[in-house]
């Protein structure tokens, strides 16, 4: 661990770089109920990851999908209270007490290699994050127009027109400084978001008792990687979890808090998942709202969406702004560096054919290093002086476990995606 005589003293604080869980004020936010951390924690996770879920639920059947999905969640929780261990130990040995944010913890336990980790990590999911936005938003509204495939305007399909039609407001959302001015959008877009995907469970109820579909139970160990993956990316949330934890009130109940939380979430995602698996069966699609009927409700809902995902981008990007500014312009405000960064997610978008096996990609390789390895990891070199031998053995099992699922299920997705009936 880098540990030197002046940062174990009371006085020494990080440098002041800005972190992910920099806030949207200046002012340092009020401690939080338990009912707020329950909240947070709940917007914090539940995202874009749920509408792939019963794609996967198809692949892998159902009872297989729910398996992988629960426990993807424990270990998630796990190393989430792996992490807030952590930094709860180092502060009782050395009186540091700024540790915030994932970042921090990287850098106080390895330096500036352990906070690079941390860095590129967070830049390659959350910019994995924003492809899958504008491959959900190009998709859903190319399949609005019945004509997902044949160029209309100088040999574009709708898919990359639409694609190409929201870059120049991404543009001028990513080149907003401050997100307190995209606060009141982001509100409306998860009220929008809460609503479509509640219309879409009990769309599913009603379709799957009118249409009974044949269900597939377990889908073989050909496609365990696969289903990994998706359930990674749904849970996909760590990099909050250590700022949430400090503006708990009653931090001794945190644990139990968020246990709670990821205990509801994974409900929810079993819920969304079968549901949507049940109602259509194999004609399930990467995303779930494609299957839903023609009609007015069917066309909100997917516009909702849209909508969300929108608007949702520019908040996405703000921890990739950060470190690339923080990187390579000493953290002074860089539009070239965040226009740049939008052309390249923009341009991955567009190589990228179906919305779930790329949650796949995303969750197999970036989210399982930084959900799964780096917190047993960091967890082992603090405590390898006091931890027994089933400790020690159980951190470094979910080190290896990350590891092999990174390496297997990365290569695994890639070859979906480039496979020609994908």
């Amino acid at each position: 661990m880098v540990f030197s005589k002046e940062e174990g003293s009371s006085s020494y604080t990080l440098p002041p770089y800005p972190r992910e869980d920099t806030p949207l004020l200046g002012k340092a936010p009020a401690l939080s109920s338990n009912l707020k951390t329950f909240a947070n924690i709940f917007i914090s996770i539940v995202g874009a990851g749920v509408l792939g879920l019963p794609y996967s639920f198809k692949r892998t059947g159902w009872l297989m999908g729910l398996l992988m999905l629960f426990s993807v969640a424990f270990l998630t929780y796990h190393c989430m209270m792996l992490l807030v261990l952590t930094r709860r130990k180092l502060e009782s040995l050395t009186g540091f007490t700024k540790i915030t944010s994932f970042g921090d913890l990287g850098f106080t336990i390895c330096g500036p290699v352990g906070r690079f980790a941390v860095d590129a990590m967070i830049v390659l999911s959350q910019s994995g994050f924003c492809v899958s936005y504008l491959i959900f938003i190009s998709s859903t509204l190319a399949f609005l127009t019945n004509n997902e495939t044949t160029p209309v305007f100088l040999g574009f399909t709708p898919k990359v027109l639409f694609l190409w039609a929201c870059f120049p407001f991404q543009l001028g959302l990513i080149s907003v400084r401050t997100l307190t001015h995209l606060a009141p959008l982001s509100i409306f877009a998860d009220v929008v978001d809460l609503a479509a995907k509640s219309v879409v469970m009990v769309e599913d109820v009603f379709v799957s008792v009118k249409n009974k579909p044949d269900l597939k139970v377990f889908g073989g160990l050909s496609v365990f990687l696969y289903g990994i993956g998706v359930a990674v990316y749904a849970f996909e949330g760590i990099g909050m979890v250590l700022p949430l934890e400090s503006e708990a009130r009653y931090k001794e109940k945190f644990g139990r808090v968020l246990g709670l939380g990821m205990g509801s979430i994974s409900v929810l995602f079993g819920l969304f998942g079968g549901l949507g698996y049940f109602a259509f069966g194999e004609e399930t699609k990467g995303i779930i709202t494609t299957n839903l009927g023609p009609g007015v409700i069917s066309l909100l809902v997917q516009l909702g969406l849209c909508i969300n995902l929108f608007f949702t981008f520019p908040i996405m990007m703000n921890p990739v702004n950060e470190v690339m500014e923080r990187r390579f312009c000493g953290s002074r405000y860089c539009l070239w560096l965040r226009w740049l960064m939008v052309l390249l997610i923009s341009l991955v978008a567009l190589l990228v054919p179906n919305f779930a096996d790329f949650l796949s990609l995303v969750g197999s390789s970036v989210c399982v290093v930084l959900s799964f390895v780096l917190p047993a990891m960091f967890h082992l070199i603090v405590f390898k002086d006091e931890l027994g031998w089933s400790c020690f053995v159980w951190d470094g099992a979910i080190v290896v476990f990350g590891f092999v699922i990174a390496v297997s299920g990365t290569y695994t997705s890639v070859m979906e995606i480039l496979s020609p009936t994908s």
